[in-house]
């Protein structure tokens, strides 16, 4: 039990001992993150989940720490409880695979003060929604426990479909921003992306039943999981893959469903859309059995992330560019499930960068009523000077139509998802994809 006298409290703040029900996502945080004299950034728990303080909570000094947590070196939080915690996670996990360490070290890496400092930024609220969405995909891909793995995926797919459900544009943004921007667990970011696009697609374009759309998200998430460490790897590695390598990207897709299965997956539709989703089948979309139909989706707007997120090796295409690679099949025609995704997302899709007529530059934050005419905010005016306030601008109107796309290297402004998450947001009712 916890003294009472252990520990300094806050007039207002207590501390208790209880049983949070699971699930929760537990990770391990190093005992010398925590401040002395400062209130909890998060709620510090025992390895079952037991409750051993709440956010806010005081420790008076080390010595009364030591006391509270029963010798103990390290402790836990729940990633989801945390936002600072899981921007500092996301970075420890980035520097390990970068580092090449084993596995084990990854999945059992531990935050630090100093991990946690230096990843502390203005708008950590809406980016460590974000990035503790990346954190749960990461660990569901390297989960090799079958209960353990179906348990993280049902949750991370629950999530996604919620965010899909009330800001489609929203969940578009910032993943297309992330897939965009950074390297950081890219086999994470990159499906969860084409997760989405194939999930929206099949829903509101494709008109899929509400089954094979869930199916279709769940093949998506997992279609490189027999290639996660890999995939990982080459997003950070400048040189050419190995011969080794490549004989590994080539077999991934079989490797992909040989992993699932023994993570207990059985699906029939799943493992077929897993196993042929880097098939080159150019042709009609519906005369196809389900579980090709979904892996040629899958196909699609895997290239289209793919060709989007930058490489240690080279620059990432601009959004539209990448979109206009997968609407036209191998034979150049246009592509049924490739059209499908355009539609969707647009050929400027919410988180891309454009430049108006004006000359200023923005980001995409809405569908609109084709996919050429979304809604922007202006991030650099005409004079190239970088906006104070938010300036919305409507490129259906011919005075602000887009006139090109701009990669995000070319753009220095920082992207704040704090202030561009709301601009997203659109009511059902004014939703003309739908």
């Amino acid at each position: 039990m916890l003294a009472g006298a252990a520990l300094k409290m806050t007039p207002s703040l207590s501390i208790t001992m209880g049983i949070i029900p699971k699930p929760m996502n537990l990770v391990t945080i190093n005992i010398d993150s925590i401040r002395i004299g400062q209130p909890l950034p998060f709620t510090l728990r025992g390895e079952d989940g037991t409750l051993l303080a709440h956010k806010g909570f005081v420790v008076a000094t080390r010595e009364s720490l030591k006391v509270a947590s029963g010798g103990r070196n390290q402790l836990y939080i729940d990633v989801d409880e945390s936002e600072g915690f899981r921007r500092a996670y996301v970075g420890k996990l980035y520097d390990l695979v970068r580092e090449d360490r084993a596995l084990g070290m990854i999945a059992d890496a531990q935050i630090s003060s100093k991990d946690l400092d230096a990843n502390r930024t203005e708008g950590d609220e809406d980016i460590a929604d974000w990035l503790g969405l990346q954190v749960q995909a990461n660990t569901m891909l390297r989960d090799i426990n079958a209960e353990s793995f179906q348990a993280k995926l049902a949750k991370l797919q629950r999530q996604l479909t919620r965010h899909l459900q009330g800001n489609p544009d929203g969940t578009l943004f910032a993943l297309i921003h992330l897939s965009a921007s950074e390297v950081r667990l890219y086999s994470a970011t990159h499906a969860m992306l084409v997760s989405v696009m194939c999930s929206l697609a099949a829903r509101e374009v494709l008109k899929w039943p509400t089954e094979l759309e869930a199916t279709v998200g769940s093949a998506a998430l997992t279609m490189n999981i027999g290639m996660t460490e890999l995939q990982d790897r080459l997003a950070m590695q400048k040189e050419a893959p190995s011969p080794t390598q490549r004989r590994q990207i080539e077999q991934h897709a079989a490797a992909s469903v040989s992993a699932l299965q023994k993570r207990g997956i059985a699906q029939i539709n799943w493992l077929e859309a897993v196993a042929h989703h880097h098939d080159k089948t150019p042709g009609a979309l519906d005369s196809r059995p389900e579980g090709l139909r979904m892996a040629r989706l899958i196909q699609r707007a895997d290239m289209f992330a793919a060709r989007l997120a930058p490489r240690a090796s080279r620059v990432p295409e601009p959004p539209a560019a990448a979109m206009q690679a997968c609407y036209f099949d191998e034979n150049h025609q246009i592509d049924a499930a490739g059209a499908a995704l355009i539609k969707t997302v647009g050929i400027y899709s919410p988180g891309s960068l454009v430049r108006l007529t004006t000359n200023e530059i923005a980001v995409v934050t809405q569908r609109g009523a084709n996919t050429t005419t979304p809604k922007v905010a202006v991030l650099i005016n005409r004079n190239g000077m970088p906006t104070g306030e938010l300036i919305v601008r409507d490129t259906s109107q011919r005075e602000y139509k887009i006139v090109a796309s701009v990669p995000h290297r070319e753009v220095k402004v920082q992207i704040n998802l704090d202030r561009l998450l709301p601009l997203t947001k659109v009511a059902a009712s004014d939703r003309p994809w739908t």
